[in-house]
C-alpha cells in the first residue's frame, strides 16, 4: 500500500512541475529576450548626422620612414634546397 501511495504522490508532483514549467519557462524566455533586445538598441545607438557629412573619429599616427633600407629590418639570404 505504502508504493502504490508513493508512486500516486510521484506521479502528481511531477505532473504539477510539468504544469508549472509549461507556464513559467516561456515568461522567463520572453523576459530574457527583451532585455537583451533592449541592451543591444541602447548600444547601437549613434548621434544622427546629415546625408553625405564625413566624421573622422580616429586618424591613425603617421610613421616617419626614411629613405634607408638599412633601417627597414633583418633580411636573410636563402638557398632553396630540392
Amino acid at each position: 500500500m505504502g508504493i502504490i501511495k508513493f508512486l500516486i504522490i510521484a506521479i502528481i508532483v511531477l505532473w504539477v512541475i510539468r504544469l508549472l514549467m509549461r507556464i513559467i519557462f516561456p515568461m522567463v524566455i520572453k523576459n530574457a529576450f527583451s532585455k537583451m533586445q533592449q541592451q543591444a538598441t541602447g548600444q547601437q545607438q549613434r548621434p544622427v548626422r546629415p546625408e553625405g557629412t564625413i566624421s573622422i573619429d580616429h586618424m591613425p599616427k603617421k610613421e616617419k620612414r626614411k629613405g634607408n633600407a638599412d633601417n627597414l629590418g633583418e633580411f636573410v639570404d636563402y638557398e632553396e634546397v630540392k
